[in-house]
């Protein structure tokens, strides 16, 4: 696990503070290892490629962790509008307004 750490719950690229579920995703999408180096500039290409080997070697464990890691998103997240509804009541009006501008 020389290329992937595993640090404060998650796992991250070696060396940098760019996390395995950034890399996995943009791969997942359809972005080509120099694509991700261009989004995260902090990697190299070799730290990339490693990553994606990461995870396909690791598929299973990696994927399972990271719907782990979307299901404690989604809960923090109602969590949130449970605690403050009229925010979100707001922010959600706001957003519908801003898609009505953009018709």
């Amino acid at each position: 696990m020389e290329h992937v750490e595993q640090r404060n719950g998650g796992y991250y690229v070696a060396g940098s503070r760019v996390s395995l579920d950034s890399v996995v995703y943009a791969w997942l999408r359809g972005e080509s290892p120099l694509g991700i180096v261009e989004s995260f500039p902090s990697l190299s290409l070799n730290q990339v490629n490693a990553a994606i080997e990461y995870y396909l070697a690791n598929r299973q464990m990696v994927d399972e962790y990271l719907e782990r890691q979307h299901a404690e998103f989604e809960r923090l997240a109602a969590e949130a509008r449970r605690q403050d509804p009229e925010f979100y009541e707001k922010l959600d009006r706001a957003y519908r307004e801003s898609l009505s501008q953009r018709r």
